[in-house]
């Protein structure tokens, strides 16, 4: 066999097992600035949601609150009488939770960076 024709059959070998991974990495990059788009997308729709429908957030704490609550109140108060005193207690409390609450949600909502 000649040499010169089986040198140039191992450069093609090479060259194609090199030229594999450079096709990948556009692919790659695409999906990543893809994904990229797509998150800044969800953290803009996060971002509107809270702005336009802060009554929404608010009526969820609330709702969260209630539950939570309750629950927490039930579990650790067996006592009848504490536990409707503490009951009524969440209850005075909520005013003060709803504006430490939205605080937290709107400080802790990601934020996009446009």
């Amino acid at each position: 066999m000649n040499p010169s024709l089986e040198q140039s059959s191992i450069d093609t070998t090479s060259m194609m097992t090199s030229s594999e991974p450079l096709v990948e990495v556009p692919k790659i990059l695409a999906e990543e600035r893809m994904q990229n788009e797509r998150m800044h997308d969800v953290l803009l729709l996060l971002e509107h949601l809270v702005e336009r429908e802060e009554a929404t957030v608010k009526l969820i704490l609330d709702c969260l609150y209630d539950v939570g609550s309750v629950n927490l109140i039930n579990k650790k108060f067996q006592s009848r009488s504490l536990n409707w005193m503490m009951k009524s207690i969440a209850r005075m409390s909520k005013p003060a939770f709803r504006v430490v609450a939205l605080r937290w949600f709107k400080k802790n909502c990601p934020e996009s960076n446009y």
